[in-house]
């Protein structure tokens, strides 16, 4: 029996180590590089899995994030339940700890 694949798709995470924390900050990124996509195009590639991706749109996010295919895909069994373990064994929800630290305003003494 062959075992069956499916993927994680880790886009919203690698943007996050890089200090992308908004769908719309990939927009002109991409458009440099040619690659004219729409506002929900981008919202789509970032938040949902892709079953299709171009291959310029793949190598233009590799270009623009400076990583590699392993760290944008991974492949996993079909099945297998989605969420992320942390090292010690608690889910995680993906880009939390990278997430910016919300600002304090405070009164000058």
């Amino acid at each position: 029996m062959t075992a069956k694949l499916d993927y994680k798709w880790h886009l919203r995470e690698v943007m996050a180590t890089k200090g992308m924390f908004s769908t719309t900050d990939l927009r002109p990124l991409l458009a440099e590089r040619g690659i004219d996509l729409s506002a929900s195009q981008i919202y789509r590639l970032v938040v949902e899995t892709p079953e299709r991706l171009n291959l310029k749109v793949m190598m233009a996010l590799l270009d623009i994030l400076g990583c590699s295919m392993d760290d944008l895909i991974e492949p996993v069994a079909a099945g297998r339940p989605r969420a992320n373990k942390a090292a010690d064994g608690t889910e995680t929800t993906g880009v939390g700890e990278f997430r910016p630290k919300r600002a304090r305003i405070t009164r000058p003494s």
